[in-house]
């Protein structure tokens, strides 16, 4: 495909930028944003708001319960889309420390990867979109489409207030569609448009019994055992097989559309790479359900931490009092939190009433957007534009993104464009993200605001 010549002009001025743009990259990442600590927040959306008035950009933070919302806008382009990018400014907290092999917070170059906290998730990637917009003012004064940049101070948290804060703002995000540059590409490097992200729900099963340890000689069989009594109630809520058996689960799930399940034929799968990588010796159950149906299409129940008795060194026969169990359910499209919460809960009381079902305040919905949907051919275009080559097209996201935000509250269609590596290691130590990586992300962003810029006006 022929890059026109408004949009070779702005990969142009990206090419003789690259330096300072990985300059300015680097002091952004050296800024801590850390949510769960409350750690350098209001600096760095301070940083942001001055950041994004100078390259001229409307910009505010607008508070909410929790941290600020970075708002910025330009809306000059009267008859063309309004595309709403989001991205989030904290990043995870760098523990353990022990195990980077240079500080989370002083970005260093290897071997063509940058290395810092946030670099992947999601500074990086919504820093590249920052200078994509940038690019195209310097070149052009104008923009070819209308933006709205939101960036969120707490999804490393579980995006709490987001939702809240949508429904009470929608006049300051009006648009046609969003897109989040997030995540990492697909496991083969290609790159990638995703339709969707899967919800999700935690919650806790707590058991006790006596009201302290006792002897396993002098009471077992006698004192039931609380992790017995978990064990068993697992064992109700997923089958050997692999099926989740909590009545009611699967009511609402929709099933693939024809376009989703073409998508899913095309997209690279090496089974046995993919199990050598992990040191696999096969998948879960069930063992005949196809890699990524499980993983677009299928909610999960996970075992998150198992905790009882005693773990020490040796032996202690001991018969512990109480124990807890930590899961989590990811959901899919269209069921609902509050719903299959309740629906675990039930199941609960009907087969260990003496358990203890506690669900986190904090939920995520799915969000799906169909693929035969009015803006996907412009953001095809502009990944040939920038890459080269064609990006796969995944039906729905394997984690949990905030987009029920735009695609439920705000009626919108969303998309994720995933600029970082596969191999990222977002929220672990080391996190990085490869040059080649932000300069595509960089110029990814670039051609989605010209694509979308070409479409005709609705005048």
């Amino acid at each position: 495909m022929a890059t026109s010549d408004a949009l070779a002009a702005v990969f142009d001025h990206i090419e003789a930028n690259r330096a300072a743009f990985l300059d300015r990259l680097i002091d952004y990442l050296r800024h801590p944003s850390i949510s769960a600590e409350n750690i350098g927040i209001t600096e760095v959306g301070n940083l942001l708001l001055g950041m994004l008035t100078k390259i001229g950009l409307e910009t505010s933070l607008v508070p909410t319960e929790g941290h600020p919302m970075v708002v910025a806008r330009w809306e000059k382009a009267p008859g063309k889309p309004t595309v709403l990018l989001y991205g989030h400014y904290d990043v995870q907290p760098a523990d353990p420390l022990d195990k980077w092999l240079s500080p989370p917070f002083e970005p260093t170059i290897r071997d063509g990867r940058l290395y810092a906290r946030g670099v992947g998730d999601n500074k990086g990637q919504h820093f590249a979109q920052i200078l994509a917009i940038e690019s195209h003012l310097k070149v052009h004064g104008e923009l070819p489409c209308n933006v709205i940049l939101l960036l969120e101070g707490e999804e490393e948290i579980g995006s709490p207030n987001i939702a809240g804060f949508a429904r009470a703002n929608r006049h300051l995000l009006k648009a046609d569609l969003s897109v989040t540059a997030d995540g990492p590409r697909h496991a083969s490097g290609k790159p990638s448009i995703k339709f969707g992200s899967r919800g999700v729900v935690s919650f806790e099963l707590r058991c006790r019994h006596a009201s302290r340890d006792v002897h396993s000689g002098n009471f077992g069989g006698v004192v039931p055992n609380p992790i017995w009594t978990l064990v068993h109630l697992l064992s109700t809520m997923k089958s050997a097989d692999g099926e989740i058996t909590i009545e009611g689960l699967h009511d609402d799930v929709l099933p693939p559309t024809p376009e989703d399940i073409e998508a899913i034929k095309r997209l690279p799968l090496d089974i046995e790479a993919f199990k050598q990588g992990l040191s696999l010796t096969r998948l879960d159950a069930p063992l005949d359900r196809p890699f990524y149906d499980r993983l677009c299409f299928q909610p999960t129940l996970t075992i998150n931490g198992f905790h009882g008795g005693y773990s020490g060194p040796g032996t202690k026969t001991v018969l512990p009092n109480e124990a807890l169990v930590k899961c989590d359910i990811r959901l899919v499209e269209a069921q609902d939190p509050e719903d299959i919460l309740r629906k675990v809960k039930a199941h609960v009381e009907k087969h260990a009433p003496e358990v203890e079902f506690i669900a986190e305040e904090m939920g995520m919905q799915p969000s799906k957007t169909q693929i035969a949907s009015a803006y996907t051919a412009p953001l095809h275009r502009a990944f040939v534009a920038a890459h080269g080559e064609e990006p796969l097209l995944i039906p729905a996201g394997f984690g949990s993104l905030p987009n029920y935000v735009f695609t439920k509250i705000l009626g919108i269609p969303a998309y994720v464009t995933p600029y970082a590596n596969h191999d990222e290691a977002n929220h672990a130590p080391n996190e990085n993200m490869t040059l080649d990586c932000f300069y595509s992300g960089l110029r990814t962003g670039a051609a989605l605001l010209h694509e979308l810029g070409q479409m005709p006006s609705r005048d």
